[in-house]
């Protein structure tokens, strides 16, 4: 029986989605028109932009979601793409000029691209494929299965050895955020691919004492000495300002200093929309990494919250996607995809509020920023793929039963 897959397109997602992706053009265009008046440019300058971006996005999304799922599953499909991708990543990291002391950006005319973005989906995609083909000897050999029962990787063909190389080329841009969330992404990707839960549980124990003893290492060495490491002295002045930001308000601790300043402003209902005070040239960044501080000045908590609510609702129907599946492959993407919203979603508000050191990390949908809007939009059509996939296998599974 054939199904149409229009008729099987999950609203539950597509709708918050489409919700969070208006109110992230509004949100961009409330956090950059002052300053774009002041300094004489059309105040629509950046909401165009990040307009054309979601366009793009909207017609990837339609794209996908009409391609057969299998054409996912073709390695030579994939490894193209890892091609394209690291070779994209190397002419931003030696070829492109830095920005705010980190490279990362090709610029293409008036657009500029960053790969470091795209490689969260590839990761993603990459490590499903190759656990999913691993699933028999999962079950009897557990984590082993996916080590060869070696703790090092001895061979480039090794999951462990592509993964490296290419969370590698992002840390060395330097681009912290991007590599956390990278890495965070690798290590949910092999939770979910049936190995035991002790594994898991050994896993994020090492993330946390490893995070925890750097965290105290820099304190004691001191972030002065660490900052003349090569390659990292701007995420070291990130560092000092997670230590104490009002001991350098002028310097290392000004964005996270006024990030307060800008949640205090809010208190309950905030100032109302276009009404931060912090925007206006206090808060630098404002529209990207401290974006959400901004919509809690104009929103306030209980707007903000909202917000929050709406977005982790979508993210946990993408979860949901991937824990319904009965494909392997198709649960992992699911999974990983709304595992990796939820990490950028934790280490974005960690950073504005001072609960871990601020990395760089945009807010999902809401921060200006075009590459990460369309990296999310990918993956929420990825999703949306899968689950009408599912859905029109189980119906046909239910017919079957029946004739």
């Amino acid at each position: 029986m054939k199904i149409d897959k229009r008729h099987l397109l999950n609203y539950s997602i597509l709708i918050p989605y489409l919700i969070l992706s208006v109110l992230g053009l509004i949100i961009v265009y409330s956090t950059t028109s002052a300053t774009l008046v002041q300094s004489g440019a059309n105040s629509f300058k950046s909401v165009i932009s990040q307009g054309i971006f979601w366009i793009l996005s909207l017609i990837a999304i339609v794209f996908i979601y009409k391609v057969k799922i299998n054409i996912f599953k073709k390695q030579e499909v994939l490894f193209g793409f890892i091609l394209v991708e690291v070779i994209l990543l190397l002419l931003s990291r030696f070829i492109t000029r830095a920005v705010n002391g980190a490279h990362g950006w090709l610029f293409i005319g008036g657009v500029s691209i960053q790969p470091a973005e795209y490689l969260k989906i590839l990761l993603v995609w990459f490590l499903a494929l190759r656990f999913s083909r691993k699933q028999e000897e999962i079950e009897i050999y557990d984590y082993q299965a996916l080590t060869f029962n070696r703790w090092l990787p001895r061979t480039l063909s090794d999951w462990r050895t592509i993964t490296g190389i290419l969370i590698g080329i992002v840390v060395i841009m330097p681009d912290l955020g991007n590599a956390t969330i990278l890495a965070l992404t690798v290590l949910i990707m092999v939770s979910v691919s049936g190995i035991g839960h002790r594994w898991f549980s050994a896993m994020l124990g090492i993330l946390v004492g490893t995070s925890t003893l750097i965290l105290s290492s820099i304190w004691l060495i001191g972030v002065e000495k660490v900052s003349k490491v090569p390659l990292f002295g701007y995420v070291a002045k990130r560092f000092s300002a997670f230590f104490n930001p009002f001991t350098d308000v002028s310097g290392a601790g000004h964005q996270l200093a006024n990030s307060y300043y800008a949640i205090v402003n809010g208190g309950w209902f905030g100032l109302g929309l276009g009404n931060s005070i912090e925007k206006r040239g206090y808060l630098p960044e404002a529209q990207t990494d401290f974006v959400f501080s901004i919509v809690i000045e104009e929103l306030g908590f209980i707007g903000a919250s909202l917000i929050l609510a709406l977005l982790f609702f979508l993210i946990l129907r993408i979860i949901l996607v991937g824990i319904r599946a009965r494909d392997p492959f198709n649960s992992m993407v699911a999974l990983g995809i709304g595992g990796m919203m939820l990490t950028q979603t934790f280490i974005n508000i960690g950073g504005i509020s001072g609960l871990i050191p601020s990395t760089g990390v945009t807010f999902p949908f809401l921060s200006q920023g075009g590459n990460s809007l369309l990296v999310l939009s990918v993956g929420i059509a990825f999703v949306l793929n899968i689950d009408a996939n599912e859905k029109r296998n189980n119906i046909n599974r239910v017919l079957e039963e029946t004739l």
